[in-house]
């Protein structure tokens, strides 16, 4: 009796390994964008941390964000993007951007972000 083979065969496991290869630069691609992002968010919480309940300026809020962009070499965005405004008893800090990364071709992708916090007086 005849046994069935099993298994892939060469053209589909060159299909499997472009398809993972594919999925592997692509993550690639987007990990400095989430960890620029990180650090981003890391430039918040440290300016929250420092200054929520210490009845800071809008110029000691806006020092701090320099200090953290500056420190954490962020390249995407700049200290005047982040948007200081009033809310309620205090300020809200706030960053949203938006990060094209190219991928094959004329093919890329574009991540948005947005992160807020409040930091009250």
């Amino acid at each position: 009796m005849y046994k069935m083979q099993r298994g892939m065969t060469t053209i589909g496991m060159i299909l499997a390994a472009s398809v993972a290869g594919l999925i592997v630069f692509a993550g690639l691609r987007l990990v400095p964008v989430y960890l620029e992002y990180m650090s981003v968010e890391g430039v918040l919480k440290s300016v929250h941390a420092e200054y929520n309940g210490a009845n800071a300026s809008v110029q000691e809020l806006r020092s701090a964000i320099q200090k953290g962009v500056d420190m954490n070499r962020i390249e995407v965005v700049k200290a005047k993007d982040f948007k200081v405004s009033k809310a309620g008893k205090g300020y809200e800090v706030s960053i949203a951007y938006s990060h094209k990364v190219p991928y094959i071709a004329n093919v890329s992708f574009v991540v948005d972000f947005e992160k807020s916090v409040e930091i009250t007086r």
